[in-house]
């Protein structure tokens, strides 16, 4: 019966080890995150493009059928959409990172306070990507078990 055991639990560590490599592959497992932005983008939006690029690495690590991903703006980051309306480079982040399912949030507050249309002044903004309260859905994410990142 001893042997028995041993053969089975030698049996099931080289098992482990065989599985390591995939196990390696899935070293993230199921992630949610919501990434915050809320600042400006400086120069050439330069800020706006390395927070596409840190979600991008994000989806590169984790693997896109892995990774649920919510893009938040408020305040000043409702910019990021605003520039991309003439910045080729930040449209071609956002429609990429769409394309991998990656939602973005748009605060209502700001586009009320600030005079904003998202119909004419936003690139690739549409109803249902209004949220009421920019800083509200941050809360609400993590309620629901996002991770809050902030680039």
């Amino acid at each position: 019966m001893t042997r028995l055991f041993v053969v089975l639990a030698a049996l099931a560590s080289l098992m482990m080890m065989a599985s390591g490599a995939s196990a390696e592959d899935s070293r993230y497992g199921k992630q949610k995150v919501v990434y915050h932005i809320n600042y400006n983008g400086g120069e050439e939006d330069k800020a706006y493009r390395g927070a596409m690029r840190n979600i991008q690495n994000h989806i590169n690590a984790v693997g896109k059928e892995n990774l649920d991903v919510k893009v938040v703006l408020h305040g000043n980051g409702v910019s990021l959409l605003k520039n991309a309306k003439q910045n080729e480079k930040l449209q071609q982040d956002v429609l990429n990172l769409k394309s991998q399912n990656v939602g973005f949030h748009v605060c209502n507050n700001t586009l009320t306070g600030r005079n904003i249309s998202y119909e004419n002044d936003l690139f690739e903004v549409w109803e249902e990507d209004i949220v009421p309260s920019g800083v509200a859905e941050l809360s609400r994410l993590q309620q629901m078990g996002y991770t809050y990142i902030k680039p």
